[in-house]
């Protein structure tokens, strides 16, 4: 029987997520990636820099979804052994019984502690935010009882959700909004959060609130198990020992194991169809223009670009033109800087190398810098760093969009912009910095304005191609997680194989949908 064939836009998540689960449930398929840069994993790729690996935006290896979770395992195995920061600091953990030695073996998922704290008026609070003595401390007893009060208010006066300044407030009231939301929300958007469809805190946020923290706080206090905790809450999560690029170049090894096909530097420049169905992609390769014809296309490019590529024999009409177009998303620089030390000085109890501080990163919300988050890659893996008993090795992330002054910054202008705003928060010295090096996203994240609030009429028309499926981050225009993206590609690979033709579950994909609680073995970990 003929195989048919599957071709798959984006080698990221999504895209190789779907490609392996196609070549596992069938040989039924022809497997082919196109991707159009040179790397795996979308903006989950690890950057090599000297010995150094940079995480471009952070990405923590935790889900609710079993299936989800059981692929990363698949991918790599949880380590069994101690890591080089573990042993040094004889830390202790649940290690997987038979499981890989991270000193000896490359192919593990670390088991990190997730720390991440907000840095505002030259103080750390801790994110979410708690109603610990120290937050108060940090606060001040007269914004902490005018931030009980404000949120006592929205437990009987609602707002109407129509933006996310109004989705912020009903969970965290207005002063607790306009002290860590507001300003910041701004900056990593460059609009104010009244003018941001409340779908993004939807997508994002969930079910996060005041009421959820203090729920929290009272179950570690009493040591209840909550197996529905909220993600932000979560003290533990999985990380590949290379970073997160490391688990995607995994997976495209095993997809090319199984047959499937990956063809990087292959730019798609055109969808042609015919009625509704998609019949080929045009790509350029090498300034060359090549045909790759399917029978399923899975597309996890920008959804605008996709629509605005679209030539067939029907006329596209222009109000979907007009609003795909008009998509916006927000652009991302990332700095990695190697520095000898911190000045901020590690007053938590969690040991960490050098003893610095133990966060994986720190949203900064100081309204006059420009930052919107900084990395400490030490934390997320001692294997980040060439020289991790000697050197820090940090992130700083900024957002804006091309047409920024940022943006059009010379590389060597803006590295020396971040390493002065890092001086002047008191993080660095300037005369520590020991190298630097800088990257550049285009559409790193979808945002919530613009034509979004009309985005459901450019979905039900894509929807109307019967062979065509849009998955992950930039496919649908939404601001997914790891785990959303790799969803949407288990739901499009269900409606190929199951020839079904409802599209609704690729759309509205749930990380607890499959969520089991799973009991643990106590003879698999020691």
């Amino acid at each position: 029987m003929k195989k048919k064939k599957v071709v798959i836009i984006g080698a990221g998540p999504a895209g190789l997520t779907a490609a392996y689960k196609l070549l596992k449930e069938s040989d039924n398929y022809e497997v082919i990636v196109l991707e159009s840069s040179n790397d795996l994993g979308g903006i989950s790729k690890t950057v090599k820099y000297k010995g150094n690996r940079m995480d471009i935006g952070g990405h923590r290896f935790f889900s609710k979804n079993k299936e989800v979770e059981n692929l990363w395992k698949e991918i790599m195995p949880i380590q069994g052994k101690p890591s080089f920061d573990d042993k040094k600091l004889r830390i202790n953990k649940k290690f997987s019984k038979g499981g890989p030695n991270p000193e000896k073996e490359d192919r593990c998922l670390l088991i990190r502690n997730r720390v991440s704290r907000i840095y505002y008026a030259n103080r750390f609070f801790n994110y979410p935010i708690t109603m610990s003595l120290k937050t108060i401390k940090s606060m001040g007893f007269i914004n902490t009882i005018t931030a009980g009060m404000s949120y006592l208010k929205t437990i009987f006066i609602k707002k109407k959700e129509d933006n996310l300044e109004n989705f912020y407030i009903n969970r965290f009231g207005k002063k607790l909004y306009s002290m860590f939301f507001e300003k910041y929300t701004e900056k990593l958007w460059g609009i104010h959060p009244s003018n941001i469809s409340a779908d993004w805190g939807v997508q994002r946020v969930k079910g996060l609130s005041i009421k959820k923290v203090l729920q929290d706080m009272f179950k570690r206090l009493f040591h209840i198990k909550d197996r529905n905790k909220e993600t932000s809450l979560i003290e533990e999560f999985y990380y590949p020992k290379f970073g997160p690029g490391q688990l995607w170049e995994t997976l495209a090894n095993m997809i090319e194991q199984k047959g499937g096909k990956i063809l990087k530097k292959h730019h798609v420049e055109t969808i042609h169809f015919k009625d509704n169905k998609v019949t080929d992609v045009i790509c350029t390769v090498d300034n060359k223009k090549v045909k790759i014809t399917g029978d399923s296309f899975i597309s996890s490019m920008p959804l605008s670009e996709l629509v605005l590529n679209l030539q067939g024999n029907q006329k596209i009409p222009k109000l979907v033109t007009n609003i795909a177009q008009n998509l916006p998303f927000r652009d991302f620089i990332t700095v990695g800087i190697l520095v000898d030390k911190l000045l901020i000085e590690n007053k938590t109890k969690m040991k960490t190398l050098r003893n610095i501080i133990p966060d994986c990163w720190i949203y900064v919300q100081e309204p006059n810098i420009r930052m919107c988050r900084f990395q400490i890659f030490n934390n997320w893996s001692p294997y980040m760093v060439k020289d991790i008993e000697n050197t820090v090795w940090i992130g700083l992330e900024y957002t804006c969009s091309e047409k920024d002054e940022m943006w059009n910054m010379k590389d060597s202008e803006f590295k020396n912009f971040a390493i002065n705003e890092m001086v002047s928060m008191k993080i660095i010295e300037k005369d520590a910095v020991k190298d630097a090096h800088l990257e550049r996203v285009k559409k790193a994240y979808p945002a919530y304005f613009g034509t979004y609030s009309q985005i459901d009429k450019v979905i039900k028309y894509i929807n109307k191609f019967q062979n065509l499926y849009c998955i992950g981050r930039n496919g649908q225009h939404r601001y997914n997680n790891m785990d959303h993206s790799m969803i949407t590609a288990f739901e499009a690979v269900n409606n190929i194989v199951n020839n079904k033709k409802d599209k609704k579950e690729i759309w509205n994909v749930n990380t607890e949908k499959e969520y089991h609680e799973e009991k643990i073995d106590e003879k698999n970990v020691h």
